[in-house]
């Protein structure tokens, strides 16, 4: 995580994420490797999502009623907290707002750490349909090792963005498309499924970001030679605040642009040295 803080658990038994969780449903913790006997486990960050919440996990556990669930409280001044534990999932806190991005981390962490077998992931304000999370699983079944959920596939619902927004999806899933050398065509879902050493690619490394894991990270796991793969899934417009409401998709941009040319400059560096030292 990018910013350190204290933090207290709920319990002894709970995992060290750097977020106060509640107690683990088994007596220990798996190893941090993915196994055929460990457990679906679906990882839902929040921020004030009290009135979404009641809505939305009936009907994740009804969609996948094999699975763990756990949200990410990330930092809510609200009652998101003791919503998700009414409804009978787990939670980890952050103290404060520690960004998107630092909230799914913690789900990864908490996912190696119970040596999950396949991880998904959707977001917690209505805007993902959960009925398609398990032919995002189904897709991990079949060898991919990330399974994007896209709202803009044949298929899907059909799905109304922003003008502004829609072309920044359009030039990063172009960036992305031509990197990975297959179509991307929405680079910024946070609706995806992933492998146990995705899960642990994410969890170990330190380039996770805080705030906006997007097509940076995208081209980051296909240059790292995972396979990739999109189904089309219905998603909804949210009705709150975007992540990129505002002035943030000028620094969503800029920022998404850097992210991505120094991930670029610095893989050609390091084939280079490489080219150089085979001659």
């Amino acid at each position: 995580m990018a910013n350190e803080h204290s933090t207290s658990r709920d319990s002894a038994t709970g995992p060290a994420l750097g977020a106060a969780t509640d107690p683990a449903p088994s007596p220990a913790l798996g190893p941090a490797t993915g196994s055929a006997t460990g457990p679906i486990v679906i990882i839902i960050p929040a921020w004030n999502e009290e009135r979404s919440l009641p809505g939305v996990l009936p009907k994740v556990r009804q969609a996948l009623p094999e699975a763990e669930v756990l949200v990410i409280n990330d930092g809510s001044t609200d009652r998101t907290a003791e919503v998700a534990r009414a409804a009978g999932v787990r939670v980890a806190s952050h103290p404060i707002n520690l960004g998107y991005g630092a909230a799914i981390q913690t789900g990864y962490l908490y996912a190696a750490r119970r040596g999950a077998r396949a991880v998904l992931q959707l977001d917690a304000d209505g805007q993902h349909e959960p009925e398609f999370l398990r032919k995002l699983l189904a897709e991990l079944e079949n060898g991919f090792d990330l399974v994007l959920g896209s709202r803009f596939l044949d298929g899907a619902r059909r799905y109304r963005a922003p003008l502004v927004r829609r072309l920044g999806m359009k030039l990063f899933g172009g960036i992305s498309g031509w990197v990975l050398g297959r179509r991307i065509t929405d680079p910024t879902t946070g609706y995806q499924a992933l492998s146990p050493r995705l899960v642990r690619f994410y969890a170990e490394g330190d380039f996770f970001p805080p705030d906006y894991p997007d097509a940076d990270v995208l081209i980051r796991v296909g240059l790292a030679g995972f396979r990739v793969t999109e189904i089309p899934v219905d998603m909804y417009e949210s009705e709150g605040a975007s992540i990129h409401s505002g002035l943030k998709p000028i620094y969503y941009v800029a920022k998404m642009l850097v992210s991505i040319a120094l991930l670029l400059t610095s893989r050609r560096e390091l084939t280079s040295r490489r080219e150089r030292k085979v001659v």
